[in-house]
């Protein structure tokens, strides 16, 4: 994939960017400094900061996005996601009033949207059971008030849906927020995403590669971008991932991840649009352990000669003229 040109960055927007003098997509080669989300470092030479996105699998029901939230903290994810929207704002007009059939009956489309979303008093029970159980809550805001509602509520972050990649008063608002960002980049050109970093700077900023296609297809994946938006853009690249399996978030990590975001759900036969690309409890446990095992694995990348090689080494080893 050929890498171009695009945004170059005012003075201003360095000195907001972190100072790294970033100018040319494309041309950085410094060192990657990791990005502070709350208590957490997210960049090369952390932890794999994984999120667990909830996003509007809790079907509305409380009880539902509360019991989602043990299943991440007991799989040791450091985050849950939400979603949130002001329907009459998100809901083009010409949708509004077609039919749509719920478990709850056959309602207007709008009326759907409001009866998936949670207010404020459901919010303050997330974010209470995300305390007790020691995690990060965040959400993506897909309007600007719903922006205002979450910085009312201190979020540690903000996500940028790929979906928003291109509304530019959301991305302003987040970026006027002083928190750091999360930016997917799904059904998104380079050229897009360069004028999105334009607005959001880059000193806060986390990219996360995506691929918009619910379920995705492995030749959907595209992973060798995640090394590409990295050197472009010299921020921590993450995957959010909405493929079946584990397979390529994990190879995701190999590449250099410093984030995986996965849906998760319940059930997977459980209705709605994203459970099919979600991960279930047990397999969310999966995914973790072998995130953690393949950051042991792979080491610094300093070829030594390890402990367990020494008697094998003493006993196997000749060395001839």
């Amino acid at each position: 994939m050929a890498e171009t040109t695009g945004i170059a960055l005012s003075d201003d927007r360095a000195r907001r960017a972190g100072g790294q003098g970033l100018s040319i997509p494309g041309q950085y080669r410094g060192e990657v400094s990791p990005v502070t989300i709350g208590n957490h470092l997210v960049g090369p030479g952390c932890p794999v900061y994984v999120i667990g996105e909830i996003g509007i699998n809790h079907n509305g029901d409380l009880d539902i996005a509360l019991q989602l939230m043990e299943t991440a903290a007991r799989a040791g994810c450091q985050a849950v996601k939400f979603q949130k929207r002001t329907p009459e704002i998100c809901v083009p007009p010409d949708q509004r009033d077609k039919p749509r059939s719920t478990p709850w009956g056959v309602m207007t489309y709008l009326e759907y949207k409001h009866r998936m979303e949670f207010g404020r008093h459901d919010y303050q029970q997330i974010a209470k059971h995300a305390g007790n159980l020691g995690m990060q809550w965040f959400a993506s805001p897909w309007d600007v008030p719903s922006v205002e509602f979450l910085e009312d509520l201190d979020v540690v972050t903000h996500k940028i849906a790929s979906s928003s990649v291109t509304d530019r008063e959301l991305l302003r608002a987040v970026a006027a927020t002083g928190k750091p960002v999360l930016l997917s980049t799904g059904m998104s050109t380079l050229e897009e995403v360069d004028a999105a970093v334009e607005i959001l700077g880059t000193g806060k900023l986390v990219i996360l590669h995506a691929t918009s296609t619910y379920p995705m297809p492995p030749e959907e994946a595209n992973l060798r971008t995640i090394p590409l938006l990295q050197r472009r853009y010299g921020v921590p690249v993450g995957y959010s991932g909405h493929e079946r399996g584990l397979q390529i978030s994990l190879a995701a990590v190999t590449l250099g991840a410093a984030a995986v975001e996965r849906h998760i759900t319940l059930d997977r036969t459980m209705w709605g649009s994203d459970h099919a690309a979600s991960l279930e409890p047990g397999g969310l446990e999966h995914l973790v352990r072998d995130i953690r095992v393949i950051e042991e694995a792979l080491g610094d990348g300093v070829k030594r000669v390890f402990p367990g090689e020494l008697e094998p080494r003493q006993r196997l080893r000749r060395t001839t003229a």
